[in-house]
């Protein structure tokens, strides 16, 4: 681990000088009444909609599957028609992208999976929305995923795999889309922005600190998102362990205009790999690392004389559990993180979540998740030490319902606090409705 005990951090903290703040927000809960309630209401209204198409959408499931040369060429079409809306105190938190309070966001997700014969699998995803990480801006079309998977043998030791697909550190990446996460945001770790810039690199550590409580696009998280960038993996399962190493174009904090590798080629790779335990269908277990430049090309001229981009890594160590029993699922997660700050030093944070979801029957189901993030401190320049972030807390709280094998609907409540001078308290309502097809 890099950093120190959360207990010497905290005391540490306690010595050190005020934190500067982000500006102050309302406490309490976010928005009125009658805004909750109109929510609330359009998610119902469209969730019942869905339900007289539940026939259709039967009969789409069968007509989008596809088969040739005797069926050699298997080819499905997949969707997921998602409606979200979110109501929070500003600044927006996590990976929303708007100067108002409110934010509502159509999502249509394709997915196109072909298997050729025994041995070759390929899959794309593609998605039309506001944004992958949803904002102001108008609709958009992406491709999402491309990828071609190479399975020599049946009993799956090995797969080659080439192409743009998400990260193999953790666990939440295989259950991130929204027909399987139980909540409508993602974890901590995976989408609060830390003061990591990666198009220009600070000029002393009192620029680098004086962006705390900043909020600005291109900030990265520890891990920023499902990390949806390109290069290769190789994979497996050889009794009850499992693994998987990847090479890809940029690291896993690099924000989503880095994934392509048109935008960013392989001039300075990054390794990432998980190594896993399932001893049986109860437990899961594994343990990640990743390590890799994760400056942008862009930042080349801002970097000291004499360095480049190869010279400041991030390095991730992660360790992830999940459990199942009956109508019971447990998960957590748990990365120390690692910044090569140019000017400054090595910029340490520690996040984790944990998470529950139990099913009340075979509909509906409730979920609970407390998240957690740590900053570890960096020299200020003046002789002294400053934590270059503020550590905050959330938890998170969501229930869910399925209404039929093709359409549920989640609400979610978040309250988070930061350590800032007792004014870092936010709170977040989300609710999203989602058909799938």
């Amino acid at each position: 681990m890099f950093l120190t005990p959360p207990s010497t951090t905290s005391s540490e903290l306690s010595a050190s000088p005020k934190p500067r703040c982000r500006r102050p927000r309302p406490v309490g809960v976010c928005g009125s009444v009658p805004t909750i309630q109109w929510l609330v209401v359009c998610v119902w209204v469209v969730a019942a909609a869905q339900l007289r198409a539940e026939d259709f959408l039967d009969e789409m499931e069968s007509a989008l599957t596809f088969s040739a040369f005797d069926d050699e060429l298997r080819v499905h079409v997949s969707g997921l028609l998602d409606l979200e809306g979110y109501k929070f105190d500003q600044p927006a938190p996590g990976l929303l992208y708007t100067e108002s309070d409110a934010l509502l966001n159509p999502r249509l997700t394709l997915f196109v999976d072909s298997q050729i014969g025994p041995q070759v699998y390929a899959f794309a995803q593609v998605r039309l929305d506001r944004g992958f990480d949803p904002g102001d801006e108008g609709g958009e079309m992406r491709l999402d995923e491309y990828a071609t998977r190479f399975t020599p043998w049946e009993d799956g030791r090995l797969n080659l795999q080439i192409g743009k697909f998400g990260t193999a550190v953790g666990q939440w990446v295989a259950r991130h889309l929204s027909w399987e996460n139980p909540f409508v945001t993602a974890p901590l770790p995976y989408e609060h922005r830390t003061m990591i810039y990666d198009s220009e690199a600070p000029v002393s550590p009192h620029e680098f600190l004086d962006q705390i409580g900043e909020a600005e696009y291109d900030y990265s998280p520890l891990i920023w998102g499902a990390s949806y960038t390109t290069g290769a993996s190789v994979s497996g399962q050889l009794g009850e362990l499992t693994y998987v190493a990847e090479v890809k174009n940029v690291a896993p904090a690099a924000r989503t205009a880095a994934w392509d590798a048109t935008a960013v080629g392989f001039d300075h790779p990054t390794f990432s790999g998980r190594l896993g335990y399932r001893p049986n269908e109860m437990w899961n277990m594994g343990i990640s690392f990743s390590d890799g430049p994760y400056f942008h090309p862009d930042a080349e001229p801002t970097l000291p004389s004499g360095s480049g981009i190869g010279d400041f890594h991030q390095t991730i160590i992660g360790q992830d559990i999940s459990f199942a029993w009956h109508h019971l699922q447990l998960w957590a997660e748990c990365y120390q993180g690692r910044f090569e700050v140019p000017n400054v030093g090595n910029a340490d944070t520690i996040a984790y979540f944990v998470e529950g979801k139990y099913k009340f029957g075979p509909q509906l189901y409730g979920a609970l998740r407390w998240n957690q993030q740590l900053f570890d401190d960096v020299p200020d320049g003046e002789g002294g030490r400053e934590d270059w972030g503020h550590d905050l807390w959330r938890a998170d709280a969501a229930v869910g319902y399925r209404l039929t094998a093709h359409t549920q609907v989640k609400l979610q409540y978040s309250h988070s606090h930061e350590a800032c001078d007792g004014r870092g308290a936010s709170n977040l309502l989300a609710a999203q409705v989602t058909v799938r097809f």
